[in-house]
């Protein structure tokens, strides 16, 4: 069984400069939510990477799940960014790194 995760890559749009505080708000509580209910791996904002606003890698049950996740994310909704989804199979000790 292959282990895979789903990055969420965050790409700023012509209106990010104009995101709201109650927008970026909304953002960390939906990421929040996604903590709390076990499917944030880990996220972050970049940082000297223009046109890049950041990334979380989500541990969901499919690829159809973390579309739909992708799509109710605020900065998303709001018109401020846009996303890639990129399927992610997950390479350790216990799967010799793919190998």
């Amino acid at each position: 069984m292959k282990n895979l995760m789903y990055m969420v890559m965050l790409e700023k749009s012509k209106t990010y400069n104009k995101v709201t505080k109650k927008v970026i708000t909304e953002h960390v509580e939906n990421i929040r939510r996604l903590d709390d209910e076990g499917k944030l791996e880990i996220c972050g904002a970049f940082q000297g990477y223009p046109g890049m606003a950041g990334m979380y890698i989500l541990k969901t049950e499919s690829r159809e799940e973390a579309e739909e996740i992708c799509n109710r994310e605020p900065l998303v909704t709001g018109g401020y960014a846009a996303y890639k989804l990129v399927t992610l199979q997950i390479a350790n000790r216990e799967n010799n790194y793919l190998l």
